[in-house]
């Protein structure tokens, strides 16, 4: 538990340092009153929202594997506590990815339109969302066993 905690701990500390690099940088930069140049474009706003959103899962993900990384080990924790912890921090590490994800496409999107260049903005943003389509294949595992640890044995006792 502490070498997956701590491998999606760095993990969701460099997409945290991708996440609020980019609320600062804003795509296309910002006219001479200071007010963003695409403000009025919807993908403008789709940036801000998944950026925002991004931030928020990364801060839940890196306090849930904190959590974890600080705990007491008790046999009691290991029950319940630590795998739920685990759940909670895998679901919001998930989340930020995706969040990422369409913060890049909305940003392609923003800078590529397609007029000027066809279908490329189209299939760099399908392209973008494979990563998200292989962590979940690869840790698919990791999250049934963590809502059977966690979830069922409550099923069970009702």
């Amino acid at each position: 538990m502490k070498d997956t905690t701590s491998s999606c701990m760095v993990m969701a500390t460099l997409f945290a340092t991708f996440a609020f690099a980019a609320a600062f940088i804003i795509p296309g930069g910002n006219n001479e009153i200071g007010t963003p140049v695409f403000l009025k474009n919807r993908w403008f706003t789709v940036f801000v929202i998944s950026n925002a959103v991004t931030m928020f899962s990364l801060a839940t993900s890196i306090m849930m594997f904190l959590s974890i990384l600080t705990s007491r080990y008790t046999q009691d924790d290991f029950l319940f506590s630590l795998p739920a912890k685990l759940m909670v921090g895998q679901i919001s590490l998930f989340a930020s990815i995706v969040c990422v994800v369409l913060t890049f496409s909305a940003t392609f999107f923003l800078v590529y339109n397609k007029e000027k260049h066809g279908p490329l903005p189209r299939v760099v943003a399908a392209l973008a969302w494979l990563p998200i389509i292989i962590y979940a294949v690869l840790n698919h595992r990791l999250g049934i066993a963590l809502i059977h640890s966690t979830c069922w044995p409550a099923v069970l006792m009702f």
